[in-house]
């Protein structure tokens, strides 16, 4: 019997079966659809998928003309971190000159809203610099990061050292204090950021505190499109599930606790924002076909009624990429492959 090979959610490599193969596939989609309450993928699509983990070669790709659009979070910082001793300035036009990058991304070491206000008086100068020696479109990217705004750093109480001694209540309201921050500060640098001259804001790991952070972000939308209509707005997820760590929060009516990406998908449409990127968490327990099924389920849920651009998050464990510090390649391209094949995103 042929054996193929593929990895583990953390990166592990592994001989699988075909049967095995096809298996995970059709386990992956279907706990997807049982959770999310959505369509499982069709047989035809299931079938390509097998192709694609059963193809031999190490990479994967589209079809030439088939290529989507390449976005990068946090594409300052990334090579810092990698212990690249170049500028910020320098770092873009890798991107650029290099990489190929479609867009391009600004953003401050700390990658937060709250610490980046303080600083915007370097920021802007530098930004213009930026957009005069680049050319793809530049967003400025920060995260929410609502956590920041707790004790001792911040100004308010900490509903995770509130929640385990029972005190509910107070919980509720440490986060409703928090959001109110949070608001003013997206909005001021989202404001002058775009005054700048930045071509879009980019929301970045949208959700990690739950759905008051969430919460925080739509509303910081809802104001920046009403002050500037022709913002473009990128809000990239932090998970599949919005964690209800408040619990009675809603936006327009619905509830934000429990949400799955589609659902999430709506309530960003309406706040005003003009692209959105779904993140689905890797199962390090389970082989990367699992896990793309079960990506590729939840992203097609989105694309599928969705009015604006999908730019799904492909990356360090998610969308079905294994969880490893540099993630291979084969994964990589047979994850990116699948999303767009399939998934039908606009962009990775």
């Amino acid at each position: 019997m042929n054996k193929f090979h593929t990895r583990m959610g953390d990166g592990t490599v592994i001989e699988i079966s075909e049967d095995e193969l096809r298996r995970d596939l059709e386990e992956g989609t279907r706990e997807a659809a049982e959770r999310a309450k959505i369509p499982p993928l069709s047989q035809e699509e299931l079938d390509r998928l097998l192709d694609i983990y059963e193809c031999p070669d190490k990479c994967a790709s589209v079809e030439q003309g088939k290529e989507v659009v390449l976005s990068y979070d946090s594409g300052t910082t990334k090579f810092n971190r990698a212990n690249v001793s170049v500028s910020q300035m320098q770092s873009l036009q890798i991107y650029e000159r290099v990489l190929g990058a479609d867009t391009m991304e600004w953003g401050h070491m700390d990658y937060s809203f709250k610490p980046a206000k303080a600083i915007m008086w370097i920021e802007q100068p530098t930004v213009e610099q930026a957009l005069l020696v680049t050319i793809p479109p530049l967003f400025y990217g920060a995260m929410p990061n609502l956590g920041l705004y707790t004790h001792p750093d911040g100004p308010c109480p900490n509903p995770m050292e509130l929640l385990p001694q029972g005190k509910i209540s107070e919980a509720r309201a440490a986060q409703e204090e928090m959001m109110e921050y949070a608001v003013r500060d997206m909005v001021y640098v989202g404001s002058l950021m775009y005054e700048s001259g930045v071509d879009g804001i980019n929301f970045d790991t949208t959700g990690a505190a739950g759905d008051a952070e969430f919460l925080a972000a739509l509303q910081a939308i809802e104001i920046l499109k009403k002050k500037y209509p022709k913002m473009c707005i990128e809000v990239g997820m932090a998970g599949e599930f919005i964690l209800g760590m408040h619990g009675e929060l809603s936006y327009n009516g619905v509830r934000l606790a429990g949400l799955y990406p589609h659902k999430q998908l709506e309530l960003v449409e309406k706040a005003g924002a003009t692209i959105f990127g779904p993140a689905i968490t890797t199962n390090t327990n389970k082989s990367c076909a699992w896990n793309i099924a079960r990506a590729v389920t939840f992203v097609k849920a989105c694309t599928e009624g969705s009015n604006i651009p999908v730019h799904g998050n492909v990356g360090m464990g998610v969308g079905g990429v294994p969880v490893t510090e540099s993630p291979p390649v084969d994964a990589v391209s047979r994850a990116s492959k699948s999303m767009v094949e399939i998934g039908r995103l606009d962009g990775l």
